[in-house]
């Protein structure tokens, strides 16, 4: 049996590449989702920004539904204190996504400008709302999160929907969203022609510099004004799982401790900036496909950022700090990590691979002429 503590450890890693992989299949689609209504200035227009994501939308939604998973059963006591806090906000992404689907389908059906700018606009709300609702949820778990944990470990959320939308938090979904629109911009750009490309390299050039900037702002002020979480006492990696046997303070700086003790953790934010600039500038310099990749190695490094630097820490909590959670003590038995890992490595290598099939059969520039000889068969 493989030790415990290397299981917990890979499945840090392992919901760290869902999120991942998330944000950067699905977020180029919800990025270019969220740009139809202002990029696409008639119906062809639209539908090419459609058709450049449809054959891979739904495919790559999956990503967000096995993170889901994967955490209720390594992390069931997060999982379900963190669904618990984030109820009212997992609802409206819940609600947002479910315009999604409903949009893509409900469009085509009706050749009327009305009807259709109505499905638009649904489609945006369905594509920017989830990103930004996350990215508020990443800045509450920097700050910490108000909840408790009796002594049955039952966890008991004491906070509000609205104490979720503070400033911190705000410009932390902020970020969320543009680095998806700005991928899905340089994916645009990768698949369009003409105009509609034109406008997609502007606001990827753009965007990039934007991204870059309010990342190191986010940074800054988690820096000077963001009290990290130090495990003191009790904190047992191979222990069982009751996150009330540890003792833990808050400190300043403590969010950058993993970095100052393990130099090369700095490759990370640096590839966040670095990816976003590049991104810009790739795309500007027409190699779009250089841009896409450096997006997302700018989407890596904005998330996998804030996780290095809470580590162990999963879920903060304000209310009781011993009652933090990590990812020590609040995760599944031995044997249910270790069957999840085989499964995992039997069935992710299918999904890449089917994937990156599905990309290369779809790959290509779409043009109005395309469109309009297809209009039977697309959205």
């Amino acid at each position: 049996m493989i030790d415990y503590v290397i299981l917990k450890v890979i499945w840090w890693l392992f919901i760290g590449v869902l999120l991942v992989g998330f944000a950067i299949m699905d977020g180029q689609d919800m990025g270019v989702g969220s740009l139809l209504p202002f990029l696409g200035k008639n119906d062809n227009e639209r539908r090419i920004m459609i058709n450049s994501v449809a054959p891979h939308w739904d495919g790559n939604q999956v990503w967000l539904l096995t993170g889901g998973g994967a955490m209720f059963a390594a992390w069931p006591i997060m999982y379900a204190t963190a669904f618990s806090g984030f109820y009212w906000a997992m609802l409206i992404v819940l609600f947002a996504l479910i315009l999604r689907p409903v949009a893509f389908d409900y469009r085509s059906k009706i050749n009327d400008p009305k009807w259709r700018a109505v499905w638009d606009w649904a489609l945006f709300v369905g594509s920017a709302v989830p990103p930004i609702i996350f990215g508020v949820a990443f800045g509450n778990l920097l700050q910490g999160v108000p909840f408790t944990i009796d002594e049955t470990l039952r966890p008991i959320y004491t906070g509000s929907f609205f104490g979720l939308l503070n400033p911190f938090g705000l410009l932390c979904g902020v970020i969320s969203l543009l680095m998806i629109v700005f991928h899905g911009a340089n994916y645009l750009t990768l698949r369009s022609v003409g105009e509609l490309q034109a406008r997609a390299k502007m606001t990827a050039s753009l965007l990039g510099w934007v991204v870059a900037i309010l990342f190191v702002a986010a940074g800054a002020w988690v820096w000077f004004d963001i009290d990290g979480y130090v495990a003191t006492a009790g904190l047992d990696p191979a222990g069982p799982a009751n996150p009330l046997a540890k003792t833990v303070e808050l400190q300043a700086g403590a969010w950058f401790t993993n970095y100052v003790t393990v130099p090369v953790l700095w490759a990370v934010p640096v590839l966040a900036v670095l990816g976003a600039v590049l991104g810009a500038i790739f795309t500007r310099a027409n190699r779009p496909g250089l841009g896409v990749i450096a997006s997302s190695v700018s989407m890596l490094g904005i998330i996998l950022t804030p996780l290095i630097g809470m580590f162990p820490f999963v879920l903060p909590s304000t209310d009781n700090i011993n009652a933090s959670l990590t990812m020590f003590d609040c995760t599944s038995s031995q044997l249910t990590l270790q069957v999840m890992f085989f499964v995992t490595l039997a069935i992710l290598p299918i999904v890449l691979l089917y994937t990156a099939w599905a990309y290369k059969v779809f790959a290509g520039k779409l043009n109005e002429e395309w469109v309009e000889k297809n209009t039977h068969s697309l959205y």
